[in-house]
């Protein structure tokens, strides 16, 4: 039987400062990876790798920091392009998002991933391998639980971009795809929402889940390890909804 190995891999994990991002690195870390990883905290970084992997501050909207950092690693066989988030806001009227509220949110989320995407597609075309699996969101097929405007159009580009991107790179033998993760509580922001719904709230938010349960960093984490193993091999353009089934 096939089994998911990453001994002499590379790959790229970006926010994993945290939450969902930290269990993807180390999950692949396990699996024998050399791993780079990098977010906004250098502390909660170290804190990720372990001693495990290689750590870099860096501002996944900053095009010349992300093409600079793909430099020094070299060739990348995986990226997961897990940054993003809801930039620390909360549910308002569309009247009310200022300019600077909706760009730090696209920023994070639509802008990243197409820099990262970008600064490694040379090298994988080059050498005609590669998988990209891009973090999206239930909010990038429907309405999003947060209420955040900039947060769902941001998911939506990431589910968009990773179709196209899919067709673009597939005569290279590159494969692009999505883990759309439910309700995950993983992080201060996912820890705040869930207790802004109150008791009634959160009892409807399981219930409208078929698995009667919420889901954990490593429900997501192992999704991006199949999408990435030679397992997924003929599987690309593809959104996999990872939330315990929606009623």
């Amino acid at each position: 039987m096939m089994q998911i190995d990453f001994t002499a891999k590379t790959i790229v994990v970006t926010g994993a400062d945290h939450g969902i991002g930290r269990q993807i690195a180390r999950s692949f870390a396990d699996c024998g990876a050399k791993l780079w990883i990098c977010g906004l905290d250098a502390a909660k970084l170290a804190e990720t790798a372990g001693g495990r992997m290689q750590v870099r501050v860096v501002d996944v909207s900053d095009r010349a920091a992300v093409q600079r950092f793909i430099a020094e690693i070299g060739d990348v066989d995986v990226l997961v392009n897990n940054a993003g988030g809801v930039a620390g806001q909360a549910s308002q009227p569309i009247e009310k998002v200022t300019p600077e509220q909706w760009q730090a949110v696209t920023n994070a989320n639509a802008i990243g991933t197409f820099n990262f995407c970008q600064a490694v597609a040379t090298g994988m075309k080059a050498r005609r391998a590669g998988r990209i699996i891009n973090i999206s969101s239930g909010a990038g097929l429907r309405p999003s639980l947060t209420g955040i405007q900039a947060y769902t159009m941001a998911k939506h580009a990431v589910v968009g971009l990773t179709k196209q991107l899919a067709l673009e790179f597939g005569p290279f033998g590159i494969t692009v795809n999505s883990v759309a993760p439910g309700f995950v509580l993983s992080n201060p922001s996912t820890e705040k929402q869930w207790a802004s719904y109150g008791a009634e709230g959160q009892k409807r938010l399981v219930e409208n889940i078929h698995l009667r349960r919420l889901g954990a960093a490593t429900d997501i984490a192992n999704a991006v390890l199949f999408l990435a193993s030679d397992l997924a091999s003929w599987i690309s353009g593809q959104i996999l909804s990872v939330d315990g089934g929606r009623a």
